[in-house]
């Protein structure tokens, strides 16, 4: 009796003791939450949004326990090509868009853009920031900014309203949609007449006639609303092109963050983030092929013979660029070399 009525003030005295610090805890001040801002000048429904952005969101919310969280803002706070410096001078703590908006800013990047050398988003975004974590000179041109990721997009194809492409003398003379830098060059050795369009408007310009097609990537195509209008696709191994992206976060702000928070921002961002991003990417390619097979596209794999032309017509456009990296002092035929390593062991 003794034992039991001792044992119970023992528990007694062991509750009341948990409830005192119970008060304690609740008395001291909850810590900080930590809000960073990012400026988003896309559709929230657009894939780089909802499924790569989105789930970074969730993921430094869950990794810091809600102590640090990233808010999308409603409206962008500048034009796409400023968001580079958008985040560099901190009107905004993180920002993304492609390299390509402010031509001449980032000529190195354009190594990952060359035609041919993606097999898919999630490799070449992998391969990508392993090769700006040990290349010092890409570093450089995103100098001013904490570097949260980089990513691109999927294989960029040649889609069009008027005619299957099977060869060189097909695509010739068509007006095409033709966006960034390395999309350019493509252009011009494919002597097709670039027009330049907003994504916004490529919807208007295509049903209109104002152009006859695009160079996309396949997700682009339904994402836009252009696959009942374009009746044939130009599927390129490899790619013309494609389109690389930065997401960038203010210095002061990211120098700011407690060790613990630096942390977790690190531990998703990264490569983590450029897998996802990629991934992301490519299932969204895979549903925009669908939905354009669905829309009635003809979409068509390139001979042997057109490939090789293809090959041939468009050497010039990397050899250029390998000039203009040996202006910046950087042996760009050895940048390429170990991005196509980086390529092939991607999936490790």
């Amino acid at each position: 009796m003794f034992h039991a009525i001792t044992s119970r003030r023992r528990l007694a005295r062991g509750l009341f003791a948990l409830g005192l610090a119970g008060l304690v805890l609740g008395a001291q001040p909850a810590r900080a939450e930590t809000v960073l801002t990012l400026s988003n000048w896309l559709p929230p429904t657009h894939p780089i949004v909802t499924d790569m952005l989105g789930p970074w969101q969730e993921s430094v919310a869950s990794a810091s326990g809600g102590e640090l969280r990233i808010e999308m803002l409603k409206a962008p706070l500048g034009k796409p090509a400023a968001h580079f410096d958008i985040a560099r001078n901190g009107l905004a703590d993180i920002t993304f868009a492609a390299h390509g908006y402010t031509p001449g800013r980032f000529p190195l990047t354009n190594v990952v853009e060359q035609p041919f050398m993606t097999p898919s988003s999630e490799a070449m975004s992998v391969a990508f920031w392993r090769l700006f974590e040990k290349t010092p000179a890409l570093q450089a041109e995103h100098d001013g900014v904490h570097v949260v990721s980089l990513f691109t997009h999927g294989p960029g194809h040649f889609f069009n309203t008027r005619r299957p492409v099977t060869s060189l003398a097909d695509a010739e003379g068509l007006k095409m949609r033709i966006g960034g830098r390395t999309a350019a060059a493509v252009g011009e050795r494919l002597k097709v007449v670039s027009v330049p369009v907003p994504p916004p408007e490529v919807f208007n310009a295509v049903s209109r006639g104002v152009v006859d097609g695009v160079l996309f990537p396949d997700e682009s195509v339904a994402f836009f609303k252009i696959d009942r209008a374009i009746r044939y696709g130009t599927a390129v191994p490899g790619g013309l092109y494609n389109t690389s992206f930065f997401v960038v976060m203010n210095q002061a702000k990211y120098d700011s963050l407690s060790p613990e928070m630096q942390r977790v921002l690190d531990l998703t961002a990264g490569e983590t983030f450029a897998r996802r991003a990629g991934k992301a990417w490519d299932s969204a390619d895979a549903r925009g092929r669908q939905t354009n097979l669905a829309a009635g596209m003809e979409i068509i794999q390139p001979s042997p013979e057109f490939l090789a032309d293809l090959k041939e017509t468009l050497a010039p456009v990397t050899e250029a660029w390998i000039a203009e990296a040996a202006e910046q002092g950087v042996d760009g035929r050895a940048l390429l070399t170990e991005l196509e390593a980086e390529l092939a062991r991607a999936d490790q």
